[in-house]
């Protein structure tokens, strides 16, 4: 008969099996599935822990299309990394551990505190405003309802095949399940595609002052923030006449239309006028307008911008020259959840010490994503451990 198996993590599997299978054994393909040890799982059948080892899964009423549930119970441990760090996080996993070690393991990890900001910014402020009772309700308050949303989901798989919201919720499932084998592929055959791309930048002059100019031959203007008009002095030119809104991915206020400007590329002066965005994080956004007025050209073999009215070229800014907008880390889909094959991650585990994944495995985590942190923190647990709680912590 088949079952289904799921995690309370979301994974779910697809068994084939026998009905007079004895559950230890059930137990050992399920181990072998999810990497949870057969010793400290429990599996849920509607609602009730099945505890008889030696029974078969026919004289547990288990039939077949049914939804089993693993639950990993981790019994207290003193084991601890090479630095010292107390790694016993309980039976519950890390999600249920004192707030306190859950704030100190991501304000230890600049990056981790990135991703968190990104992905649940209300528990990142909590977090950031020092105030540990905040963190704690905040953090309980998120827990709570996941762990009702995981119960609801559980719900629904052991509800009636036939009824609609159970198919939507298998379909969903399924959908989910293509994602993540569509990731994987990319991860394996195009790990190139999960970098970061350095946006193009130049350094110019405006009215004598440096600013770091953005590149966008999709604009159809240019444009620049109120704060650089101020800073470069020129506001007094801003004609509020051609005020208006700037509509994109979302909506800035115009506040008005600077009509003529020059722009200092390599000690040649250009003209260009710029439409003047109330609330814009770049400085100066050069759009097709200009590019086009000057016949730029855009040279990414050689990284330079090309003015083909004067013969002008100006190198694209380095990683390390961007201004401080455009240095926002894209931190990877490989830190949003989605979880590797058992069998690529298996491989992957030979790169560091099998203790160490166990440790990690047995705080509540997947092998996968364990494997994944690891390798991102090039074998430290500590900075493991910290990206680990980040994901977990992500906003419902």
């Amino acid at each position: 008969m088949k079952l289904t198996v799921t995690t309370l993590s979301g994974e779910l599997y697809m068994l084939d099996v026998g009905a007079e299978m004895e559950l230890e054994g059930l137990k050992a393909l399920c181990e072998f599935e999810s990497g949870v040890p057969a010793r400290e799982m429990v599996l849920m059948h509607e609602g009730r822990p099945l505890l008889d080892d030696k029974r078969s899964l026919k004289s547990h009423a288990i039939k077949e299309g049914d939804v089993l549930l693993i639950q990993h119970l981790v019994p207290p441990t003193n084991a601890s990394t090479s630095s010292g760090t107390d790694m016993s996080l309980g039976p519950r996993g890390a999600e249920e551990e004192e707030p306190a070690f859950i704030r100190d393991m991501i304000l230890k990890s600049p990056d981790q505190l990135a991703l968190l900001k990104h992905n649940n910014p209300q528990l990142a402020d909590a977090l950031l405003s020092g105030d540990l009772d905040l963190f704690t309700r905040v953090l309980r308050e998120q827990q709570k309802e996941k762990s009702d949303r995981d119960r609801q989901r559980i719900r629904m798989m052991n509800a009636d095949p036939f009824d609609p919201e159970t198919q939507r919720l298998i379909a969903e499932e399924i959908r989910q399940q293509n994602i993540d084998s569509n990731m994987e592929a990319a991860m394996e055959y195009h790990p190139e595609s999960f970098g970061q791309v350095v946006m193009l930048y130049i350094n110019c002059r405006v009215n004598g002052h440096p600013v770091k100019a953005f590149i966008d031959s999709g604009a159809q203007t240019t444009i620049m923030s109120q704060a650089c008009a101020e800073r470069c002095a020129i506001m007094r030119l801003v004609d509020p006449r051609w005020a208006g809104v700037a509509k994109g991915v979302g909506t800035q206020r115009i506040i008005g239309r600077i009509h003529l400007v020059q722009i200092e590329i390599e000690g040649v002066f250009l003209t260009s006028s710029f439409s003047v965005l109330e609330e814009q994080p770049m400085d100066m956004l050069l759009g097709l307008d200009m590019l086009k007025r000057h016949q730029c050209l855009i040279d990414l073999k050689r990284n330079v911008l090309v003015m083909g009215t004067t013969g002008t070229e100006t190198p694209f800014l380095g990683e390390g020259e961007l201004p401080e907008c455009a240095r926002l880390q894209m931190l990877g889909a490989s830190q949003s959840g989605s979880t590797l094959g058992s069998e690529a991650s298996s491989r992957a585990g030979e790169e560091f010490p099998a203790d160490t994944i166990d440790r990690l495995v047995a705080m509540g985590f997947e092998r996968a994503k364990v494997v994944a942190a690891l390798r991102q923190a090039s074998g430290n647990s500590d900075q493991a451990l910290a990206a680990l709680l980040a994901q977990s912590l992500q906003g419902p």
